[in-house]
């Protein structure tokens, strides 16, 4: 059984899975902070499905790409749990949570997430017959970069994630638009991604930002133009 948890960007889910049944599921796509929201969105679906943090055998989190403050939100919270109750960890990537929500459907999904600068996180993954196969590193990627290389592409192509939208009019709707359900990061994406996975133990688990944050690039902009 594993507890699946996302915070990375502006939505948040978690998802109580055992094995491939759905036991319990929350999602929020609200403006309040993830620091107020996310532990008792746990905590009331784990009272509601009438389990405790001692029936779960891993708490899976996504560790980026996303949010700078999301993933610290998300990650502190995991490692808090899971080290309270001596359960190990396993880490997931936010895009490949996001391709897991349309399996069942055979494509290549775009997981994309708005990066902010003219970027997006991205990565692709090729699903056939239920298997969803990685097809290519996660990325931080100029959203124009990314069209061209779509235009090489062949075959029936989703966009997906928070940066879907940006993407799709991007392209100016040439390739079909995830249904909005199965279109943000869900916990079930999660907890799908991580079956198979390593676990770890909690101190090991860390977020993976791809980027350096923005005060970071900003002080690296003005040295170099020094």
């Amino acid at each position: 059984m594993i507890l699946g948890i996302d915070s990375s960007a502006i939505t948040a889910g978690c998802a109580l899975c055992d094995g491939e049944k759905i036991v319990a599921e929350e999602f929020l796509n609200t403006k309040h902070t993830h620091s107020q929201t996310l532990l008792p969105m746990v905590e009331g679906m784990l009272k509601n499905a009438g389990v405790t943090l001692g029936d779960i055998d891993a708490v899976a989190a996504t560790t980026g790409p996303g949010s700078f403050t999301g993933l610290r939100i998300g990650v502190a919270c995991v490692k808090g749990m899971a080290m309270g109750a001596g359960k190990p960890c396993i880490p997931v990537s936010t895009l490949e949570a996001i391709a897991y929500n349309l399996v069942g459907t055979d494509c290549i999904v775009c997981a994309c997430m708005d990066a902010r600068c003219s970027q997006v996180y991205n990565a692709f993954f090729c699903i056939e017959n239920g298997n969803v196969t990685r097809m290519c590193d996660d990325r931080a990627i100029r959203a124009e970069q990314l069209s061209e290389e779509l235009k090489t592409m062949s075959g029936r192509i989703i966009f997906a994630g928070d940066g879907a939208e940006l993407m799709h009019r991007f392209t100016e709707q040439k390739y079909e638009l995830a249904p909005y359900p199965l279109r943000y990061q869900r916990g079930a994406g999660v907890c799908a991604a991580a079956s198979g996975k390593a676990p770890v133990i909690a101190a090991a688990l860390m977020p993976s930002y791809l980027r350096l944050p923005q005060a970071e690039r900003e002080r690296l902009a003005k040295e170099q133009g020094k």
